[in-house]
């Protein structure tokens, strides 16, 4: 039997007289129209599609941050072939150039790390625009000291004041962690977008810059480069709403000693070295066959198929902790990166190989969005752009170490047989990432 009610509509048993809330059983008016009545927020877990991606930029200030963002990050795919082009143009010399833009990069390992921490310490508007403007000013002395016939040192010396360039994307992925702190899925969603738009910007870079050194003179892929870095640094700065609040003088130990950084380094170093190999065996192989102006079309069609990736996996949401899902990914890398392998050693087609880049690339965006979720847990808050320094090296360090591994294999085995290089970097890092994990389960269960 149902328990009775001891309040009905004349009040309770006592006989005081006792008004029940508007909308109930006992109460005889009219119930509260749905506008007064009172709201729960529902939190979903996900958001499908491109509703996702407008949420983000619903948030106020995100919209323009991003612009600003993407122009100075367009720049990055264009400095190195830019640079290239303009010293082998004019010195005749590609083993010159090569040397130069490696010097570069050296440099870029060392200073990001130091950079990205005074952009913590002093705050983002503060630090990346001189930044910027030094860099812009080495590339201006660069293209001095070519067209002026200046001695090779000097081009080093020039080109290594570029790597003064602050890690844009870096504070893009901080700003995006300081507005979404409290929703974990919004800011997978965030994280998958800014991969996307790397890939995005080392897609169209090579491209803007080999129309503009062809079309028009071998110094023009320098000057836009410098002019899109100044005015998006300029833009991203002066949105302050959005900027993480500087930390005087963080407590916080380096983010080298967050427990399971070391190991996560290793690993974007070895994700690294399967870009740098990519790069150079596709070109070699896009010769072989005759082709060597479709090279470009080929390995951006690799990423493309990671940006499309990307976009996906944003949408589609987080399932799971961030480190487990590391695995897969990397399990999944390291299985895709074998079709190109496959492909160009059975098919010997361009097209073929194209269509298996294509896919290949779907394991890259994720692999990274996921990895770097990774290492916002474990960076602490005022250190984060520190953090996201360090891989950026990592990247740039395996990058480097890839294109070596792939020069020798395409120049003592063969193209075909080059793309062993890129799919031996992913295995690796895979190995890497389950070693590290059974260390950890091993130290937990001691």
């Amino acid at each position: 039997m149902p328990p009775q009610p001891t309040d009905g509509p004349r009040g309770p048993r006592d006989g005081h007289r006792h008004r029940t809330p508007p909308g109930t059983r006992g109460d005889r008016r009219r119930p509260a129209p749905p506008s007064a009545r009172p709201r729960t927020r529902t939190r979903t877990r996900t958001l499908p599609g491109l509703h996702a991606y407008r949420r983000l930029f619903a948030l106020p200030g995100t919209l323009a941050f991003t612009a600003g963002n993407l122009l100075a990050r367009l720049p990055m795919g264009m400095f190195g072939i830019s640079a290239v082009v303009m010293i082998a143009g004019s010195r005749g010399s590609y083993a010159l150039a090569g040397t130069v833009t490696a010097t570069g990069l050296a440099a870029s390992g060392v200073a990001g790390p130091r950079i990205a921490r005074l952009v913590d310490r002093y705050g983002q508007a503060r630090v990346a625009v001189p930044a910027a403007l030094v860099a812009v000013l080495g590339s201006a002395a660069l293209l001095l000291c070519v067209r002026c016939g200046a001695p090779d040192w000097t081009l080093f010396a020039a080109y290594a004041a570029t790597a003064a360039t602050p890690n844009m994307g870096g504070m893009s992925r901080a700003r995006w962690a300081h507005l979404l702190r409290d929703d974990p899925g919004a800011l997978h969603t965030a994280n998958s977008f800014e991969q996307a738009a790397d890939e995005l910007c080392f897609m169209l870079g090579p491209v803007l810059a080999s129309f503009l050194t062809g079309s028009l003179f071998p110094e023009a892929g320098t000057l836009a480069g410098a002019a899109l870095l100044l005015a998006g640094a300029l833009l991203f700065s002066a949105q302050r709403v959005t900027e993480p609040p500087p930390r005087d003088r963080s407590q916080a130990p380096s983010p080298l000693r967050s427990r399971g950084m070391a190991p996560l380094l290793v690993c974007f170093a070895a994700t690294g070295a399967v870009f740098g190999s990519m790069e150079v065996v596709t070109i070699a192989y896009a010769d072989a066959q005759g082709h060597r102006a479709a090279a470009g079309a080929v390995l951006a069609l690799q990423a493309t198929g990671s940006c499309a990736a990307g976009l996906l996996y944003g949408a589609a949401g987080p399932a799971g902790p961030a480190g487990r899902r590391l695995s897969w990914c990397l399990l999944s890398m390291a299985a895709l990166m074998t079709l190109p392998w496959l492909a160009a050693s059975t098919a010997g087609s361009l097209p073929v190989l194209a269509c298996a880049l294509l896919v290949a690339g779907m394991a890259t965006a994720p692999t990274m969005v996921t990895a770097m979720t990774v290492v916002q847990e474990r960076t602490p808050a005022d250190r984060l752009n520190e953090g996201m320094s360090l891989v950026v090296t990592g990247l740039l360090t395996g990058v480097a170490c890839g294109s070596a591994a792939g020069g020798w294999a395409v120049e003592h085995l063969s193209p075909g047989l080059g793309y062993a290089a890129p799919a031996t970097a992913a295995a690796a890092a895979w190995s890497i990432d389950a070693a590290a994990r059974v260390a950890r389960s091993a130290r937990r269960t001691a």
